[in-house]
């Protein structure tokens, strides 16, 4: 049997990548991240984790030495946040092209400039290109949680793609939760020993890794590699479903709360989903038909799910902690993306919200069901991106 501790969010993905036995962790500290490599070189110096702890000079680094350790056949994981994120970018679409599943644990912290270092999902967004899973934490037990499913998920010969997990910076990283922590022998038995598919770099068996790619094939090696992501989603279906069946809770790409007769639905990623649940329950005592469904799996985009879930609705709200500047939110693109040859679809709109810390409050709730429901007596709305929570005064002459 495991046991219930408090820890903050850093330390909860940490343990969970200790009980997942990695061989090797390359880590550079960045804030809101640090503790992360911080309780990993801990654990192996205590001789907790018979692991290789690899500090580098940068994130760039932390990325190349993942690749080459993963490459080699290791199980490998490693931790970021923000800037760190998109120094290691390049390497992120290598790490994806070459097809290894290295696992790594974000603190979803705001891009600079401004310099920010608080909660925002814009450094995890800029990377949803690179061909990474991406999954997201309501609390610190689902990021414990969360990794642990990452490893297995990424490793599954069916899949073989590296995986991101985000706790919200902050707001998670450093919040201490009460997180209940597996048994490692549970663990042992949810994720077996890695044993990788293919023969990797093997100074007795050379091969090439990530060779050049002629126009000639190159297409090909992208098909292929995103068979393997779209192969991730029933994958994922079923790693969620022994979790479950072995810790008793449940996971899924996209979680309804009070969603079947909802007129408005709200769809939200993170930490944020708590305090939707509790304004919706607030809004059901008033009559109001609003629901939430929390998208845990942002990479592979859920797309199924969202229709089956969202098609009777009169609105789908996307709320965004995020901008792609010059359009609106990354997560609405995809939901628009979705229903555009629907014939049963929503009205949909985005919302940002809760950018570099921005707090969310029931009221910004309150405000974006009001907004929904406005919406649609006129019969479409006034501005299909709105902001939450902005003082637009202080905004005038800004450009």
């Amino acid at each position: 049997m495991g046991e219930k501790i408090v820890i903050r969010g850093n330390e909860a993905t940490a343990v969970a990548a200790k009980l997942c036995r990695p061989n090797v962790i390359p880590a550079y500290p960045i804030t809101p991240s640090t503790l992360f490599p911080e309780k990993m070189s801990e654990f192996v110096a205590d001789g907790e984790l018979d692991a290789e702890f690899v500090p580098v000079e940068s994130e760039h680094s932390a990325m190349s030495a993942a690749i080459g350790a993963s490459a080699a056949g290791a199980r490998v994981c490693t931790a970021t946040a923000s800037q760190g994120l998109e120094l290691m970018h390049e390497m992120l679409f290598i790490a994806a092209g070459m097809r290894l599943p290295i696992v790594m644990a974000i603190g979803n912290r705001a891009l600079s400039a401004p310099i920010n270092i608080w909660c925002d999902h814009a450094d995890t967004i800029a990377a949803r290109d690179t061909g990474w899973m991406q999954f997201y934490a309501e609390n610190n037990q689902e990021g414990m949680d969360l990794m642990i499913n990452a490893f297995r998920i990424a490793e599954d010969k069916r899949v073989l793609t590296p995986g991101m997990v985000g706790i919200d910076a902050f707001v998670l990283t450093h919040t201490f939760e009460p997180v209940d922590v597996p048994a490692q022998s549970e663990v042992d038995d949810f994720l077996p020993k890695y044993n990788p598919e293919h023969v990797y770099l093997d100074p007795a068996r050379p091969i090439t890794i990530g060779s050049f790619g002629t126009p000639q094939y190159y297409m090909e090696f992208k098909y292929s590699q995103e068979l393997g992501i779209q192969a991730s989603s029933p994958v994922i279906d079923e790693v969620f479903a022994d979790f479950e069946k072995r810790f008793g809770r449940k996971y899924a790409k996209i979680t309804p709360f009070m969603a079947d007769d909802a007129d408005v639905l709200i769809l939200a990623m993170g930490s944020m989903n708590g305090t939707a649940r509790n304004a919706v329950k607030r809004l059901r005592e008033e009559g109001k038909k609003v629901g939430v469904l929390k998208l845990t799996v942002y990479r592979p985009f859920p797309e199924e799910e969202l229709k089956k879930l969202a098609g009777n609705a009169k609105v789908l709200a996307v709320l965004d902690r995020d901008i792609s500047h010059g359009y609106g939110g990354a997560v609405y693109a995809d939901a628009s993306g979705v229903f555009v040859n629907e014939e049963k679809k929503p009205m949909l709109l985005n919302f940002i919200i809760g950018l570099g810390g921005r707090d969310v409050v029931i009221d910004d709730f309150r405000n974006i069901y009001d907004k929904c429901m406005a919406a649609v007596e006129k019969g479409g709305p006034e501005q299909r991106v709105q902001w939450v929570n902005v003082d637009f005064d202080a905004c005038k002459g800004g450009a």
